[in-house]
């Protein structure tokens, strides 16, 4: 296991972050108990990927169990864990691994705040099923009492000028001067389709952030989490760090960081993203962008005349 601490000058002299190689659940039973205001990951989804040894559905949910038991140790009381998941495939058959990952905080008492869709356009096609285009990040904390800064993630509303139109406060503009709350999937049933999906564009080929780990997740979805579930001076953890986007994330925004990461070739990856942002050469997608849309004159966006 190596351990590297370095002061940063270019956000806060105090600003520390700690990339580890090492076995996960052995690396954590080295930090104490309540250091972390928020734990945010994407864990391995027993895919087969380079970075995991796929086993059965049970043998990876007792495992992980393990890891987030520590987890759990080392969250303060006012702490939350996001967990971002997709979908486990086997012979076909989707697995959604959050329903199974559900019952295991709640058999650990932490309480789901939000169950959040992150949207993305762009994905693996199927062909004997509908393409998946979404995953999902379970909020939960430890307490009722938990760190929630909202006006710090609310985002431009649609209609910034509608106002009460009865009740004491009639003719009162009723949004927020700040923008709206970002919401979650189900706001969608009764408000805009549009503005209500966490829509950020997934890590691809022409992604500007993108390296060679193949489930890369962007700095943009830890960024939001980072804002609205920490202060400044936190301490966020990634114990499936990848190439670093959650203690990127945090470092940008000045929170202290922790990152865990078995694989050392993403580890040094991770180490040169953070000296690239110390440079302020860092390409990185900035939070809350508009997704691109093709226009009209773009060859690709047009129907080829094969198809006409």
């Amino acid at each position: 296991m190596t351990q590297k601490e370095l002061l940063f000058d270019y956000i806060n002299p105090d600003l520390n972050y700690s990339i580890e190689h090492g076995d996960c659940l052995e690396v954590l039973k080295e930090y104490e108990e309540e250091k972390f205001d928020l734990i945010i990951t994407s864990p391995p989804y027993n895919i087969g990927k380079s970075y995991e040894t796929k086993t059965t559905i049970e043998e990876y949910l007792e495992t992980q169990e393990q890891i987030i038991e520590e987890l759990i140790r080392t969250l303060s009381a006012e702490g939350s864990i996001c967990w971002q998941v997709g979908n486990f495939i086997n012979k076909g058959e989707v697995f959604p691994l959050d329903i199974y990952y559900y019952q295991i905080f709640k058999r650990h008492k932490l309480k789901l705040r939000n169950r959040i869709i992150w949207h993305f356009g762009h994905g693996l096609h199927a062909s004997n099923r509908f393409s998946g285009r979404y995953e999902t990040i379970l909020w939960f904390t430890k307490s009722d009492d938990y760190i929630f800064n909202l006006d710090d993630v609310r985002v431009p509303a649609k209609y910034p000028g509608k106002r009460h139109f009865k009740g004491p406060k009639k003719g009162e503009l009723s949004g927020n001067p700040k923008g709206k709350n970002p919401s979650d999937i189900w706001e969608i049933v009764i408000k805009d389709w549009a503005n209500e999906l966490w829509n950020i564009p997934n890590v691809k080929s022409n992604h500007p952030e993108k390296t060679l780990h193949p489930c890369q997740y962007p700095v943009e979805l830890v960024e939001r989490c980072v804002l609205a579930l920490t202060n400044k001076g936190s301490w966020v953890l990634d114990p499936f760090n990848g190439v670093g986007s959650a203690v990127i994330a945090s470092l940008k925004n000045d929170r202290h960081a922790v990152g865990i990461e078995q694989k050392k070739e993403y580890c040094d990856i991770a180490e040169n993203r953070i000296k690239d942002l110390k440079n302020g050469n860092l390409k990185l997608r900035p939070i809350n962008k508009p997704i691109h849309k093709p226009s009209k004159k773009d060859k690709i966006a047009q129907v080829p005349k094969e198809w006409k």
